[in-house]
């Protein structure tokens, strides 16, 4: 007698048939919940960027971002401009302007205990080319070691091609003046950047107090980050 398969190779087509409708359906409510997934990703991400673009080049400003960065003034009597390029291509132009010490020579500091003070030093920082560049400062305040209190001496850091004697003591640069109508510093895709051509007044200041006869004759302003120099060699602004 012969035994007949078909109902059970019937029965496994069927089983097969719904498997496979059952694989399907599978991999589409999958499909949808890897994209309801996604979308919800999409909305929770609090730049309400979809993807994962180049990352944004943080700002190196100290001293605030966009918006106007104080009043409009005559350019200043200044050195000899130097100017300087980053690797990125950024091209900028300083020039010192005076260089002096103060109680307070940001504002609201407090103040420095009896018998030291504060040094700062203004420069002119102007972004040579013909595009926005991103705000930096390169200039950097240096002063004799000597003229720093002995407590504060392990602060004051010696850097590369400055002169052994001098140092550099934790400090904040700020603009205090936009030149001749330049526009105020703008921002782009989260960086704040120097509009093309405008010029401002930089007052970088010591955050730690110096002995009060420090001098103006005393402070220095030199570049010296590789950043903005490759020879490792300090460049001096000179001061009018």
């Amino acid at each position: 007698m012969a035994t007949s398969y078909r109902p059970q190779r019937s029965h496994r087509r069927k089983k097969k048939s719904n498997a496979g409708r059952l694989g399907l359906a599978g991999a589409l409510a999958g499909a949808v919940g890897i994209a309801a997934v996604a979308a919800g990703i999409v909305v929770l991400r609090p730049d309400g960027d979809p993807g994962e673009g180049p990352a944004k080049p943080a700002s190196a400003g100290q001293g605030g971002g966009a918006g106007t960065q104080g009043p409009s003034v005559p350019a200043p009597k200044a050195g000899p401009p130097v100017g300087f390029m980053t690797p990125e291509g950024y091209g900028y132009s300083l020039a010192a302007v005076k260089a002096g010490t103060d109680e307070r020579p940001l504002g609201a500091t407090a103040a420095p205990p009896s018998g030291t003070t504060y040094a700062y030093a203004d420069y002119v920082l102007t972004n040579s080319q013909r595009r926005p560049v991103l705000l930096d400062y390169p200039a950097d305040l240096f002063l004799p070691k000597a003229r720093v209190p002995s407590s504060m001496r392990e602060r004051c850091m010696p850097q590369p091609g400055i002169p052994d004697d001098m140092c550099t003591l934790p400090n904040h640069s700020k603009i205090t003046a936009r030149v001749g109508g330049a526009k105020a510093p703008l921002d782009e895709n989260g960086s704040t950047m120097i509009p093309a051509g405008a010029s401002y007044v930089v007052r970088i200041a010591t955050e730690l107090p110096v002995n009060d006869d420090v001098s103006a004759g005393d402070l220095r302003l030199y570049v010296w980050n590789a950043r903005f120099t490759n020879d490792r060699k300090g460049i001096q602004l000179a001061f009018p």
